[in-house]
């Protein structure tokens, strides 16, 4: 497996040292965790995605979780001081109880929440024989850790032991001036021709302006925005639509009014929306987590989604931000502006005898997504499957 240790069933790789050991505490839900949970997210070094932040997890567990049971686990040190939390949920599968990061398919990484660098150092086996721990108190069969960063912001993740998962993630570095990192990601033509397209975008449309949602009113119009361009796109790709459960808007609206996504538009004087991106944040990173464009063909050779693109990169810039990232999945628009891969792992630690068949099975699945994601062909042929489902019989 390329020389990567894995979490093993006995929690030690073979031939490595004793190591500390991390005492685990299982919580019965999100509230009895609120609080060493939101000590650890404001911690000076801590190291986290925004998609392990208290409000985005709250925010999705109060729609999405549909039959799961929320457990998240708290290591702590020999000196009882938090190293790591992870906010699993356990759900029955096939007669296996297996736990998984709480986010879904909504969540582009399900990486645990480290106090900081020297947390995020600690072995692979300690954390290991700590997690099976929290599994044998909590009833768990199977800890499913998939979509874990290598590296996040320069820490290596002690978890990311495994296969690769069937994509990566996109990354952009950002700094304090806008226009030096856009001269980095962008060529001088491509900026020459987003200039024109906006020229040409503003003598057929009137002017257009960068929109952030200050209030729910704007946040809300976006969205809405959003959810109608996605759809169409969804229809002519045959791709099955998230947000078409009721549940998955719901979540959207609880993410927004707390905080915990940020939402912007490409808009018109007139107040239509040309493109929108919306984003898991946190005080160093925009995670982008949704992103479309107005279906309209006439609109396409402005390239209005770029255009937002580079509106935002500037807007993130000048906020402070150190950087930003697509999210998970190849896309052109990622390619073309991204100077980092998010390498990611798919990680199963098997807890009981029936969590090592679950975790034979998943790894033996996420090397074939892996291969038919990486194969033109083979990508080409599911893509053209799901358009025939798409038509109306």
């Amino acid at each position: 497996m390329g020389g990567t240790m894995r979490l093993t069933a006995e929690g030690v790789a073979a031939g490595s040292a004793p190591s500390l050991a991390l005492m685990p505490e299982v919580f019965p839900g999100l509230a009895a965790a609120e609080a060493p949970w939101r000590d650890l997210e404001a911690a000076p070094g801590v190291v986290m995605t925004p998609y392990q932040r208290f409000a985005w997890v709250r925010a999705y567990a109060s729609t999405l979780l549909d039959g799961a049971r929320p457990c998240p686990v708290l290591l702590r040190d020999p000196a009882g001081r938090p190293q790591a939390l992870l906010p699993l949920c356990v759900r029955r599968e096939a007669g296996i109880r297996v736990a998984r990061m709480i986010g879904g398919r909504h969540a582009n990484y399900h990486m645990p929440i480290f106090a900081g660098p020297d947390a995020a150092s600690l072995p692979a086996e300690a954390y290991g024989r700590a997690l099976r721990r929290a599994g044998a108190l909590a009833g768990i069969d199977a800890i499913h850790l998939a979509d874990q960063p290598r590296l996040w912001n320069g820490v290596a993740n002690p978890l990311a032991q495994g296969p690769a998962s069937p994509s990566d993630g996109y990354g952009l570095a950002l700094e304090a001036d806008p226009d030096a990192v856009l001269k980095r990601c962008l060529s001088g033509d491509a900026r020459r021709k987003l200039r024109q397209k906006e020229k040409w975008l503003v003598a057929a449309h009137g002017p257009v302006a960068h929109r952030v949602a200050a209030d729910g009113a704007e946040g809300g119009a976006i969205l809405s925005a959003y959810l109608a361009q996605k759809a169409v796109r969804f229809a002519r790709a045959g791709i099955s639509d998230p947000f078409a459960d009721p549940a998955a808007r719901l979540f959207l609206d609880e993410a927004c009014r707390a905080g915990a996504l940020e939402l912007h538009a490409l808009q018109t004087e007139s107040g239509r929306i040309l493109a929108t991106f919306v984003g898991a944040v946190d005080a160093r990173r925009f995670s982008g987590m949704l992103t479309s464009f107005d279906p309209d063909p006439a609109l396409a050779r402005f390239s209005p989604g770029d255009l937002l693109l580079q509106a935002l990169i500037r807007d993130q810039s000048l906020r402070g931000r150190t950087a930003l990232d697509l999210g998970v999945g190849e896309a052109r628009y990622k390619a073309s502006v991204c100077d980092e891969t998010i390498s990611l792992v798919d990680a199963v630690l098997p807890v009981s005898l029936r969590g090592r068949a679950f975790g034979a099975a998943a790894e033996a699945g996420a090397r074939l997504k892996r291969r038919i994601k990486r194969d033109p062909r083979l990508w080409a042929l599911v893509g053209r499957v799901r358009k025939a489902m798409a038509r109306p019989a």
